[in-house]
C-alpha cells in the first residue's frame, strides 16, 4: 500500500482527532514560548535581576521534563482524552495566574502551573495518532506533529509583542488563556480515545505495579535506543533557540541583531520542513532509523566544529550550514518515539513515551548549563563581556554530550539487531535499525 493510498483509507474522524489535538500542542508550545517576548515586560513588572528572569525557563523546562514519566503512566492508566483535559485546564490556569500575577512567587508559580499544562499535552496527542492511524502513516503524522509544534513558537512572537505594548500585561495574557475554554470544548466535542472506544482505561494499578511497569518499559531495549535518540539529537538546536544562540551569533560570530534574528527564524523554518521528510524517510526504511539519527547527529558535529575552528569569524553560508543541520535534529528526536512505539506493547505506550521524551530536555538543561558555566568560568562579569573564544570555548561542551549519545546509540542499534533480529510485516520491516 502507497502513502497516499494509506491516507486516502484513513477514517476522516482521524483526522479530525488529531486536527483538534495538534491544535491543543500548538497552543501549549505558544503558552510555554510566550514570555520568550515578554522578558522586558516581565522584568519592570516583578522587579527582576536577570538571573531571576531565567530561572522562569530552567523551571518551566524542569517541571516539564520531570512529569513526562508520571504523565504516561497517567496516560496508560486514564488515557489520552482525560489527560489532556487535565492538561488543557491546568495549562489555562496557569496562563490565567500569570496574567493575575503581582510578585515573583506569584509567578513563578503560575510558570509551574504551565509547565505541568505543557507536559500533558505532546504525549497524549502522540498516543491519539497510535491509536487512530496506520502503521505507515504514524511516523510521517508524528514527524508532522512535532514539527508544527514550532508554529505556535512563531505564533508567539508578533501577537503577543503586540499584545504587551498595546493591551498591557494582565490583558495579553488573559486573552492567551482564554483559548483554553475553545479549546476544552472542542476536545469533548470531537476527540475520543480510539475508534472503538470515547474513553481507554487501563487496569488499576499499585506503586509496585506501577513501577514495574517502568521497568518494564525501560528494560526494553528498543526504549533505551528511542531515549539516547532523543538525548542526542534536539539538544543543540533547543540551545540555540532558548537562550545562547543569539548572543553566540552578535559576540562571538560579529553578526548584526537582524542577521542572527534571521538565522533563528531559519532554523524554526528547517524544523517544520524537514520534519515531513524525515517521517516519510522513516515509514518508508524503518530498518535505518537509527542511521538517520547517527547522521544527523554528525552533520550536526561537523558544522559545529568547522564554526569553532575557523579562523575568526565564519562566514554567513557556513553558519547557514550549521543553523540547517541543527535545525534537522528536532525532527530526528522524533525517531525515538517512533523505536519506542514498535519496541513495547500499546499498554505501556504512555510510560515508553515519557521515558524517551525526557532525553532530550535532560540534554538541554546539560547543555544550557555547561555553556553558562564555561563562560562564567572564562570571562567573570557582565554578559556584555563575553568573547569569542569563551564562547568558543564553551559550545564545545556540547561535543562530549553528542559522542556519549552517539555510542548508546551504536550501542542498544546493535542489541536490539541482535536481539529481533529483523522481522517484516504486512507494509514493510517495523523492527528498529
Amino acid at each position: 500500500m502507497t502513502e497516499p493510498s494509506a491516507a486516502r483509507l484513513t477514517p476522516r474522524r482521524a483526522w479530525l482527532v488529531w486536527g483538534v489535538g495538534l491544535s491543543i500542542y500548538l497552543v501549549a508550545v505558544f503558552h510555554r514560548t510566550s514570555l520568550a517576548v515578554a522578558g522586558l515586560a516581565a522584568t519592570e513588572r516583578f522587579d527582576l535581576t536577570a538571573s531571576q528572569l531565567g530561572t522562569f525557563t530552567v523551571l518551566q523546562l524542569l517541571v516539564y521534563a520531570g512529569m513526562q514519566v508520571p504523565v504516561g503512566l497517567l496516560v496508560d492508566r486514564f488515557g489520552p482524552r482525560t489527560v489532556l483535559t487535565a492538561g488543557v485546564i491546568t495549562i489555562s490556569l496557569g496562563q490565567l495566574g500569570f496574567a493575575l500575577a503581582t510578585s515573583y512567587p506569584q509567578a513563578l508559580g503560575a510558570r509551574v502551573l504551565v509547565g505541568l499544562g505543557d507536559a500533558m499535552t505532546f504525549i497524549c496527542v502522540l498516543r491519539l495518532v497510535t491509536s487512530w492511524f496506520g502503521p505507515r502513516l504514524i511516523p510521517l503524522i508524528t514527524q508532522v506533529t512535532g514539527s508544527s509544534g514550532q508554529v505556535g513558537a512563531i505564533a508567539a512572537a508578533v501577537p503577543m509583542t503586540w499584545a504587551l505594548s498595546e493591551l498591557g500585561w494582565t490583558t495579553a495574557y488573559l486573552i492567551a488563556a482564554g483559548t483554553g475554554p475553545v479549546l476544552l470544548a472542542a476536545l469533548l466535542a470531537f476527540v475520543r480515545d480510539s475508534p472503538a472506544s470515547r474513553h481507554e482505561r487501563g487496569y488499576p494499578m499499585s506503586r509496585l505495579m506501577l513501577m514495574g511497569s517502568l521497568r518494564s518499559s525501560w528494560a526494553q531495549p528498543g526504549t533505551r535506543l528511542g531515549f539516547w535518540v532523543h538525548f542526542t539529537t534536539p539538544f543543540s538546536a533547543n540551545m540555540i533557540v532558548m537562550l545562547w544562540g543569539f548572543p553566540f551569533l552578535v559576540l562571538s560570530e560579529g553578526l548584526s541583531d537582524t542577521t542572527a534574528g534571521g538565522l533563528l527564524s531559519l532554523i524554526v523554518v528547517v524544523v517544520v520542513a524537514s520534519g515531513p521528510v524525515l517521517g516519510w524517510v522513516v515509514g518508508n526504511h524503518p530498518w535505518h532509523r537509527s542511521t538517520v539519527a547517527l547522521g544527523t547527529v554528525v552533520a550536526m558535529i561537523a558544522t559545529w566544529s568547522a564554526v569553532l575552528a575557523w579562523p575568526g569569524e565564519a562566514p554567513l553560508w557556513l553558519l547557514v550550514l550549521l543553523i540547517v543541520a541543527c535545525g534537522c535534529g528536532g525532527p530526528a528526536s522524533m525517531i525515538g518515539f517512533d523505536v519506542g512505539r514498535t519496541s513495547n506493547p500499546p499498554d505501556r505506550m504512555g510510560s515508553t513515551t515519557g521515558i524517551i521524551n525526557v532525553g532530550g530536555f535532560l540534554a538541554t538543561v546539560l547543555a544550557v548549563l555547561g555553556i553558562g558555566v564555561v563562560l562564567d568560568l572564562m570571562t567573570p562579569g557582565s554578559s556584555s563581556d563575553y568573547s569569542a573564544g569563551a564562547f568558543r570555548a564553551a559550545m564545545a561542551v556540547q561535543v562530549p554530550l553528542w559522542l556519549f549519545g552517539a555510542v548508546q546509540i551504536w550501542r542498544y542499534r546493535m542489541i536490539v539487531r541482535r536481539t529481533l533480529g529483523r522481522e517484516v510485516v504486512e507494509g514493510g520491516s517495523t523492527m528498529i535499525g
